[in-house]
């Protein structure tokens, strides 16, 4: 049995805990193995980066305090890019408005003209990039685009 999480607002910490459950009378441990997760539409290498450091943190048995710190800054900057305040009307703007700064996208536009960063998104969007650098992997998409990006 492998466990993957989903849950965007909980990534670090649903990595970071054991699940327990009964099989056949016998408690069985298992710890979430991967996700399919929102977020990681973007800043992909940060996310593997983080899963390897999670890997290492479990192994060592404790949970450093900067982790839970880590994990609340994710779901932060999860919540701007999929814009959770306004119902994730602008998710898929958000995404996009990410992959624009990157490189990846000429601008922001989606199938439907009527899709947009909510108000005020964009400003969360920008906040995000100056309180957490840490989070983001542009430099790394920086030296490796133009190759990415050849046909």
């Amino acid at each position: 049995m492998a466990l993957y999480t989903g849950n965007d607002d909980n990534i670090i910490v649903d990595l970071l805990t054991p699940f327990r459950f009964t099989v056949e009378g016998k408690l069985v441990e298992k710890r979430i193995v991967g996700g399919l997760l929102g977020q990681w539409a973007v800043w992909t290498r940060k996310a593997v980066e983080l899963l390897e450091a999670i890997k290492r943190v479990r192994k060592r048995g404790e949970i450093p305090p900067e982790w839970l710190l880590l994990a609340n800054q994710l779901t932060d900057a999860n919540g701007a890019i999929f814009d959770a305040v306004h119902g994730f009307r602008g998710c898929i703007p958000g995404i996009h408005e990410v992959l624009r700064r990157q490189g990846f996208l000429e601008g922001r536009w989606c199938l439907d003209p009527e899709e947009e960063l909510s108000p005020g998104q964009m400003e969360e969007i920008d906040r995000i990039y100056r309180e957490y650098p840490e989070l983001v992997d542009d430099a790394f998409v920086r030296q490796n685009l133009r190759r990415w990006l050849e046909v």
